[in-house]
């Protein structure tokens, strides 16, 4: 008899877990009225630390747009690059906007969301420097990249003779390359173009021959990274990402650092 009453009430006990376990879950879950959104804060024109020490950028405009499409209190968290994912999956913010390209390499650790821009990459080196991206070309030579980027692996696949030099950050990229400490920079053409060239610092640097696009490399641009599993975050981020696209605000966010369409193809 004890044995009895002691199997129905293990059976009952089961039985409430079994329904209160699916509700408990989403409970628990979050409903993402409270966002931490992780940027570099040192890759202008789409992040840097302006003169009053606020961090400014089309990437902390488009998360702030983001935010509000989403009705969301966002906290931004600075973080550097190479860090971007650990720290990602170590819950230490909820998502990267940070111009990360998605790749199927990525895509093992995160997920992504749609895309938000996508621009191409430039070889960047002393203006007369010939018009020839050949590893051949290049051998001996030192080539600098930002660590961990796409740019980075494009580099060491491509340039297997040169010397690839790597950096934390963008900005030590170009003081190497404008002290004369390197002999051209792969990065971002809009980090080059805009964070670079059109300095006083980039005075007598040029692109070296066309713009490199390899999407088995560099990917099909730059998306917002979340942690696996968050796909309700991931849903809300896309939906923003087309509504800021349709109302105008993406718009307006671009023209203010753009004079072209950085959403690209």
């Amino acid at each position: 008899m004890i044995l009895r009453r002691t199997t129905v009430v293990v059976a009952a006990l089961a039985a409430l877990l079994s329904i209160a376990g699916p509700a408990a879950a989403q409970a628990q879950a979050p409903d993402w009225k409270k966002v931490r959104i992780a940027v570099e804060g040192a890759y202008p024109p789409f992040s840097e630390v302006g003169t009053d020490g606020k961090i400014k950028g089309f990437d902390i405009d488009i998360a702030n747009a983001l935010c509000t499409e989403m009705k969301a209190e966002c906290t931004l968290v600075s973080q550097e690059w190479d860090g971007m994912i650990p720290a990602l999956q170590a819950r230490k913010f909820d998502a990267i906007v940070a111009q990360m390209s998605i790749t199927e390499e990525r895509q093992k650790s995160v997920l992504f969301t749609n895309k938000y821009s996508n621009t191409p990459a430039w070889l960047v080196a002393k203006t007369g420097t010939p018009a020839d991206q050949s590893a051949a070309a290049w051998k001996g030579k030192k080539i600098a990249v930002q660590r961990t980027t796409t740019h980075d692996r494009f580099a060491t696949q491509h340039f297997k003779d040169s010397e690839i030099v790597r950096y934390a950050k963008q900005d030590e990229v170009f003081l190497d390359l404008a002290a004369g400490r390197v002999d051209a920079v792969l990065c971002d053409s809009v980090a080059a173009d805009l964070g670079f060239m059109k300095t006083p610092a980039g005075k007598g640097f040029a692109r070296v021959g066309a713009p490199i696009d390899d999407p088995k490399i560099f990917g099909i641009g730059a998306g917002i990274a979340v942690r696996k599993g968050d796909t309700a975050l991931q849903q809300k981020l896309n939906a923003a990402i087309a509504a800021i696209r349709a109302n105008g605000t993406y718009k307006k966010i671009q023209d203010k650092y753009f004079a072209f369409d950085v959403y690209g193809q």
